[in-house]
Parts: structure tokens; C-alpha cells; sequence
């Protein structure tokens, strides 16, 4: 039987105040989601001058990072670069801003942002992963 790390409480509110912190120092308003591996939001927070549609996007960049096992923005370069077929795969969050959590090789989750610039999101995706120093 195999084992891996999983996300607790403690972790998911850890990467979310960290995002946040890292939105806030920014004065970003954000919608920041941690998903478990399976893509399912463990937490959701929107920052207060987020557009409601970003809770939504963020959401599913999280999903698409924690099932597809890489960043959201892989498969927005796929799509730009002319592979447009891609678009028929079942995963909505294709735009930059979703990063998977990786600890011994393994995703154990993810973190979706979305409400600025894309790379803008990543670097609030990213902040909040390195709060669990993995």
C-alpha cells in the first residue's frame, strides 16, 4: 500500500493567509482556492473588491492544477501556441494562475487565484505554497 502527504486544516489555512497576505501587501483583490488532490476546494476566500466570476475561476484553475498534475498555464500555452483541440478536454481552469502542491513528488493539492494579471495570480498561488516550506 502506497501513503503521501495529505492537506490538513492547518496547512490549507496556512497557504490561504499567506496568499492572502502576499494579495494584500500587493493591494490585489483576489479570489484565492486550495484544493485537495482530487481538485476539490478545501477553501475559498475573496478578497473585498473581487468580482464574484473570480471565485468561480479560481476554483476551477485549482481543480485543473491539482487533477492535471502541472500549472494552469502549461495548458493555456498549449492552447495559444495552436493547439486548440485541447479545448475539448474536461478541465475548465486553463488559464494561468493555478499551481499544484508537490511534496516527495507527489500532488497533494493545489492553489487557484484569480481577479489580476496572470502572473500576478502565480505569484499569489506561489506565496502561499511556500508558507508550508515543501
Amino acid at each position: 500500500m502506497l501513503s503521501k502527504a495529505v492537506l490538513s486544516v492547518a496547512d490549507t489555512t496556512r497557504i490561504l493567509d499567506a496568499a492572502r497576505a502576499e494579495a494584500e501587501k500587493n493591494s490585489w483583490a483576489v479570489a484565492i482556492v486550495v484544493a485537495d488532490d482530487g481538485g476539490h476546494p478545501l477553501a475559498l476566500l475573496r478578497l473585498d473588491g473581487c468580482a464574484p466570476a473570480s471565485s468561480y475561476i479560481a476554483t476551477e484553475k485549482a481543480r485543473t492544477a491539482a487533477l492535471g498534475r502541472r500549472e494552469t498555464k502549461v495548458y493555456e500555452d498549449m492552447i495559444n501556441n495552436g493547439r486548440t483541440a485541447f479545448l475539448s478536454a474536461p478541465l475548465l481552469g486553463t488559464l494561468e494562475g493555478g499551481v499544484p502542491i508537490v511534496v516527495d513528488g507527489q500532488v497533494i493539492g493545489s492553489v487557484g487565484v484569480s481577479g489580476v494579471k496572470s502572473e500576478q495570480d502565480v505569484q499569489i498561488a506561489k506565496a502561499g505554497i511556500q508558507a508550508l516550506a515543501v
